[in-house]
């Protein structure tokens, strides 16, 4: 195979352009065809290309059907709700652990539930599985690549560590996975209104905050990608460290994290925790709105009233300040300091809130 004829020797010379040269002939005698190597030339992912294949599919969602017996068209579903990009059944996109997936899904149906269900719990997969294989690859990249690597050193050493490495993250995604499902269950409801019912609890009393960033869209005109990302995972990182039980971390958004809590005074305390981290870390300021009330859980996250009214008390919040509805102040009176901030309209409320803002005991007041 002429590679230099088809272009896909451009512009390199010596070390570099024997490498690229021992990388194709080895994808080449692999079965990966020419245009299939131009297009990761073009794309500059050549050296990932290894890879790539190693993690590829074998299987069609009509050869899953055969084995398992889930039909293929729910295959194709899952597969599009998860986030991946659409396959037709004929296509090789599925590879062994998808076999084994599917005789769990399998298992799934056979128990009970139904394809709905499924495809519900299959997108907040997706989200969160997502998430983790970006964050995943992103450490190995960093971790792994080494300054002046060629293609082939990179494409070797990549496969290598893959081949070795992606099985252990199993065992750690199911530990995990098993030990937030433990606590789940520790803090669950199952009483006599919900055997009589056949359902679980409806909305709860529940304290909210979000905690985000001053001015961070500013600061991404200032900062590069990665200095951007830095302050967002660190942020993320002190909320995890704070989210000590019974305060949860729901989810971070870029800028901004959720917390939850049953009582609003571990809440609060957590905030006003957080707050006091970031400044000591350098971080840019940070404020956070704290609300309580009924709030429902569906989907690994919270809806309703108390959930808005702090995303909406964030808003109007001074940086540094942790500011709380009454119903807040109400409940935890006597373990903080407090300060009136004054009456706010919010955005979808008819009348303005009075606020409050936490400090520690004996802080002083402004």
């Amino acid at each position: 195979m002429d590679f230099a004829a088809a272009g896909l020797l451009d512009g390199l010379d010596g070390p570099a352009r024997r490498a690229r040269l021992e990388l194709l002939e080895l994808l080449h005698r692999e079965g990966v065809t020419l245009e299939q190597l131009a297009a990761a030339v073009s794309e500059d992912r050549l050296a990932l290309l290894p890879l790539e294949r190693r993690l590829g599919g074998r299987h069609t969602a009509a050869e899953l059907e055969r084995a398992t017996g889930v039909p293929a068209a729910l295959l194709l579903r899952l597969r599009r709700v998860l986030g991946l990009a659409d396959a037709g059944a004929e296509d090789r996109v599925w590879s062994d652990e998808d076999i084994e997936q599917a005789r769990s899904i399998r298992l799934f149906l056979d128990a009970g539930f139904d394809e709905e269900r499924l495809i519900e719990l299959t997108r907040i997969l997706g989200e969160s599985i997502a998430r983790i294989a970006a964050a995943t690859t992103g450490v190995f990249a960093e971790t792994f690549l080494r300054p002046g690597d060629s293609e082939l050193e990179v494409a070797t050493r990549f496969d290598a560590l893959a081949q070795r490495l992606t099985p252990a993250f199993g065992p750690v995604l199911l530990a995990s996975f098993t030990a937030h499902l433990r606590d789940i269950v520790h803090r669950g409801i199952l009483g006599r209104t919900e055997l009589d019912s056949g359902q679980l609890p409806g909305a709860q009393q529940t304290a909210v905050c979000f905690a985000d960033l001053v001015g961070f869209t500013a600061l991404a005109g200032e900062l590069d990608v990665r200095e951007l990302g830095s302050v967002a995972g660190r942020l993320a990182g002190l909320a995890g460290e704070h989210a000590a039980p019974p305060v949860r971390l729901v989810k971070t958004i870029g800028d901004a994290v959720m917390l939850v809590c049953a009582e609003p005074e571990p809440l609060v305390a957590a905030a006003l925790a957080l707050l006091a981290d970031a400044e000591r870390e350098e971080l840019p300021s940070l404020r956070a709105g704290i609300a309580f009330g009924p709030a429902l859980q569906r989907a690994g996250d919270y809806y309703g009233h108390p959930v808005n009214l702090a995303s909406r008390i964030t808003g109007v919040a001074r940086p540094g300040s942790v500011l709380c509805a009454p119903e807040v102040r109400a409940h935890a009176e006597h373990a903080f300091s407090w300060s009136y901030a004054g009456r706010f309209r919010l955005k979808g409320l008819s009348e303005a809130v009075p606020l409050h803002r936490a400090r520690p005991q004996h802080a002083p007041t402004s």
